[in-house]
């Protein structure tokens, strides 16, 4: 079993919003988990050690379950707001008191607990237990990406929602929610349609699924924006940012993940339920999303197109790059999948939409060399693997297709660690910067999708083998990882949702 850098990944519990963490001076500090709220804003206890007498007792080890102290103490969750120390003749003190260990210690939360280490162990246990088979040597990250799964789990107004991670991103994010699910389908598929059905209950009138939903609300337009993120914002989005009211959302996958669940645990009744809603998502796009009227929609704040500093960015904030008309051409495809295992006469009119959504991007988009990403009136020249995505309509002709596959397989996107977010031959390419350089599992995942879909196995097995790879030697589930050295990009965060779920998922359907 993995065990826990409490610098780095703070134990936690499925429910809770308490973080325990490990400080420089190598005390212990617990926090409680806020939307848009900084930890050292949220501090609960601070400086806490552990004490026999004189001798201090470091922390041996932290596991999925417990914190292990030397000679026997132990400090679990007894309930989501309870933490309980275990042990005898100790002593806890912290900057803001301190008290005998004998039996237990209830150190934050109410009440008297017994058997709370045993009580964690069996509960963990029967979480762990669900955990699909994988490939052994991919175990020990898979059964760290199941806990980090569990962990992320929180009550958001009286849904149990799977936020991205309990520090920096305390809400229902959207497209990371399909994510989510995608993985949670193989053991909790009840869970994984849950989290779908929290956005859809969100949905405005007008069709659209909001960006996030948090403890006060949600996120749907610029007017609910963090003030923290406008100044983000300012810093690298070209041209007069954001003074208009514009929506705010993320790339149009329900439908993608709606079907994934479906087959791997089919309940007709919940198409019956998301479908009309799915349909409304996808007029949106085509309603309140294509400004110029030609057809081809755009993401008209970056926050829509989950790339929130991409160098596309640069030259302004509405744009127009090849992912988002390829994520709605296959949308139609699995709407007529859904509409065909419904009985209902419109699947057909489903496909023709996706041919006709695909060529007509070709037909307006493609250079014959790549498709272009429009910026306004501007078209931008970095290269990014959205130019890759359309391959995730599975319906280019074979001369585009082998031509993105061939540009995928170049030393501009290929390496030990593909696909950067931006191009290595790219002079904007940062391997630590978010989305300017380095390699996140949803972009790979969504590729692998695509070229599978475009009849390239080969070369979706050798893009999975990679990433598999990355993951299982790169040290933890990270936002994102440094292509270079396959450890951490600097500014990414830990314990990461969707990298946790599309590893889980890789891992479990790819071959033995």
């Amino acid at each position: 079993m993995f065990t826990l850098d409490l610098r780095e990944r703070p134990f936690t519990d499925r429910g809770s919003r308490l973080l325990v963490m490990a400080a420089d001076d190598g005390s212990l500090w617990i926090a409680r988990a806020l939307y848009e709220t900084r930890l050292g804003e949220t501090a609960v206890l601070t400086g806490l050690r552990l004490f026999r007498g004189d001798h201090e007792l470091p922390v041996r080890q932290a596991l999925p379950d417990r914190i292990d102290f030397e000679d026997g103490v132990s400090l679990a969750f007894a309930d989501p707001e309870t933490l309980v120390l275990t042990g005898t003749g100790a002593r806890a003190v912290w900057d803001q008191g301190e008290a005998a260990v004998e039996g237990t210690f209830t150190l934050v939360g109410e009440g008297v607990h017994e058997d709370v280490p045993e009580k964690a162990a069996e509960r963990w246990a029967a979480w762990f237990a669900k955990l699909p088979a994988v490939r052994e040597d991919l175990r020990e990250r898979a059964q760290m990406a199941w806990w980090t799964l569990a962990v992320n789990l929180i009550d958001i107004r009286g849904r149990e929602s799977l936020v991205p991670s309990k520090y920096g991103y305390v809400g229902l994010w959207n497209w990371d929610s399909y994510f989510h699910a995608i993985a949670l389908r193989h053991a909790e598929p009840e869970l994984a349609r849950e989290q779908i059905r929290i956005l859809l209950d969100n949905q405005r009138e007008d069709g659209l699924i909001p960006d996030v939903v948090h403890d006060h609300g949600s996120l749907a337009e610029t007017t609910d924006l963090p003030r923290s993120d406008l100044a983000r914002l300012a810093e690298h989005v070209g041209g007069e940012p954001l003074r208009e009211v514009v929506p705010v959302t993320k790339p149009p996958l329900t439908a993608w993940a709606v079907w994934k669940i479906h087959e791997a645990a089919p309940d007709r009744g919940f198409l019956e339920e998301v479908y009309p809603k799915l349909v409304r998502s996808q007029e949106w796009w085509f309603e309140r999303s294509d400004p110029d009227g030609d057809g081809l929609a755009e993401y008209l704040h970056p926050y829509s197109s989950g790339l929130d500093d991409s160098p596309i960015w640069d030259h302004g904030p509405r744009a127009e790059p090849p992912d988002l008309n390829s994520y709605l051409a296959f949308q139609y495809d699995r709407l007529a999948d859904i509409a065909a295992e419904l009985g209902r006469p419109e699947a057909a009119d489903w496909r023709a939409r996706a041919q006709a959504l695909t060529d007509l991007m070709v037909g307006r988009r493609w250079t014959g060399a790549r498709f272009r990403t429009l910026v306004g009136e501007v078209v931008a020249e970095v290269r990014t693997p959205l130019d890759l995505m359309p391959l995730f309509t599975g319906r280019l002709p074979k001369e585009v297709a082998d031509r993105l596959v061939a540009d995928l397989r170049s030393p501009s996107f290929w390496g030990e660690r593909p696909v950067p977010t931006v191009a290595f031959d790219d002079p904007r390419h940062d391997p630590d910067a978010m989305w300017r350089g380095p390699v996140w599992l949803n972009v790979n995942y969504l590729l692998a999708d695509g070229l599978r879909r475009s009849g390239y196995g080969e070369a979706a097995d050798a893009l999975v083998a990679r990433t598999l790879a990355m993951v299982r030697d790169g040290g933890g589930l990270y936002e994102y990882w440094n292509p270079e050295t396959g450890r951490k990009a600097k500014r990414a965060t830990t314990g990461f949702g969707w990298s946790a779920a599309l590893f889980l998922d890789l891992a479990i359907t790819s071959p033995a």
